[in-house]
């Protein structure tokens, strides 16, 4: 592999790994909807402060959330709306692999 292609994989891993956690997606998702406070979405995920700021900032590295200070509030968005697209496709390799475990499960 050439060194071009494994810079450009590393930082494509590096955004799937920031994904990669379930209060992450949860964030995600719920920036999808609209902008949200960081004490917000700690009371959401029923976290504290300290530890959505630490997921924030993993998204944040990764390019999918922005964030904007408003006083004394950290106000997020999704940067990358396009990631959605990314786990819509999840989802369906996930609905087709249960729907062929389904079908080798009644075939026996």
């Amino acid at each position: 592999m050439r060194r071009q292609d494994t810079a450009r994989l590393e930082a494509r891993a590096r955004v799937v790994k920031a994904l990669a956690h379930p209060t992450r997606l949860f964030v995600v998702e719920e920036l999808a909807r609209r902008r949200r406070c960081v004490c917000e979405l700690a009371r959401m995920v029923g976290v504290d402060f300290s530890t959505i700021s630490r997921h924030l900032a993993l998204l944040k590295t990764a390019g999918l959330v922005e964030t904007e200070k408003r006083g004394a509030q950290v106000i997020c968005r999704l940067r990358a709306p396009c990631v959605l697209r990314f786990l819509d496709c999840v989802s369906e390799v996930m609905e087709s692999a249960a729907a062929q475990q389904w079908k080798a499960a009644r075939a026996r």
